[in-house]
């Protein structure tokens, strides 16, 4: 059977903010299978080759480019869409960017979020909110367990600043605006760190593995031993997805809070583990050294504690390190062979990833 949430936004006017990037063209695409009419607004793709433009995800959608920071025309365009649904995902998204234009960052990732919550108050109508945020919002103390939603929120370098910021201006807006009264719904979601094929960001794991692998390079880390909550792009869009569903029902406002959607223990592992596996599933003479040189301080040490997801949406991993790493190779190599079957295999994949969550009965009152 299945789940309920996967069969709640068909014919749903659904906004997504920063749909031209990574994280927003898989959303993008999966809402698009689900049959809901998706709107995406959102800088251009950022990235040459782009995920968004090599899938065509732009022909499924209502599509504009547009700055979050232009209040005018953000207001302009949710008004004219009305969305039931909106995901903000739009952000500034890369930490070593931060320390390179920290004032783009907090424009952005928190001032941009204020603009969208805004744009959305003004329309004065029923409407979910799911405000994407990052693992990096929470006062990084280095603990070996993982943080918990009412951790502090915090961050030491400018990125990991802006994502506890934005937490705090949603809870903010929440409490100010989104009351019992208002019909807007507005909780945020907290995720590791995700891969999958289609990103091309600058100084990020996988993409600088695939650069280097398809060129015949050994790939340089700056921080082998830092551990991660690595997971599939689909696992926290999944979580999103429940999220948005609950805020669509009946007793929405339990679920009007922030959630952490990470992996599960053994997936949190340091950076040569993930470049290990998928220099493995690459093959030929894919490998990895040490970068030299002085590189921005990130964090050594990162994990989500998500018993509350667990325990109170039902929902869980379903890609373990291994299989996350195949079928990140996979979209990667279909690049290589045939762009032109990249959308193919995305939806192949997402196709995939829904009958994991059928069969792992996630979103499922009845499991735990």
């Amino acid at each position: 059977m299945t789940p309920a949430f996967l069969t709640a936004f068909r014919g749903k006017r659904i906004l997504v903010t920063g749909h031209t990037g990574f994280k927003g063209s898989w959303l993008s695409l999966w809402l698009e299978k689900l049959g809901a009419n998706v709107a995406g607004y959102s800088l251009a793709p950022p990235t040459e080759p782009a995920m968004f433009d090599l899938c065509n995800i732009a022909d499924g959608m209502d599509h504009r480019i547009g700055d979050i920071r232009d209040t005018a025309s953000l207001d302009s365009f949710v008004a004219q869409v009305r969305p039931d649904v909106v995901f903000h995902l739009a952000a500034q998204p890369i930490v070593r960017q931060s320390y390179a234009d920290p004032i783009e960052t907090v424009t952005t990732n928190i001032v941009g979020t204020a603009n969208v919550l805004e744009a959305v108050r003004r329309l004065d109508a029923p409407c979910a909110v799911v405000v994407v945020t990052s693992d990096k919002c929470y006062e990084n103390r280095e603990w070996i367990w993982g943080y918990r939603e009412d951790d502090p929120m915090g961050g030491h370098d400018p990125y990991s600043m802006s994502k506890g910021a934005t937490e705090l201006v949603v809870a903010s807006w929440r409490n100010s605006f989104f009351g019992p009264d208002s019909g807007v719904m507005l909780a945020s979601g907290r995720a590791g760190n995700v891969i999958g094929g289609g990103d091309w960001a600058k100084d990020r794991i996988v993409p600088d593995c695939i650069r280097a692998f398809s060129e015949g390079r050994q790939v340089e880390l700056r921080n082998p031993g830092a551990t991660r909550p690595w997971q599939h792009v689909l696992e926290p869009l999944g979580g999103y997805l429940l999220l948005a569903e609950r805020l669509l029902s009946d007793d929405a406002r339990d679920y009007c809070s922030g959630w952490n959607f990470g992996p599960g223990a053994d997936d949190i592992q340091p950076v040569s583990q993930i470049v290990r596996q998928i220099a493995e599933k690459w093959g030929g003479d894919a490998s990895w050294s040490m970068s030299e040189g002085v590189h921005p301080k990130e964090a050594a040490l990162l994990s989500l504690n998500c018993d509350k997801a667990a325990g109170l949406l039902h929902w869980k991993p379903c890609w373990h390190l291994e299989e996350l790493a195949e079928k990140t190779v996979d979209w990667y190599r279909q690049w290589l062979r045939d762009p032109a079957g990249l959308q193919q295999v995305t939806l192949d994949q997402i196709g995939a990833f829904e009958k994991k969550m059928t069969d792992r009965r996630i979103g499922d009152s009845q499991v735990v």
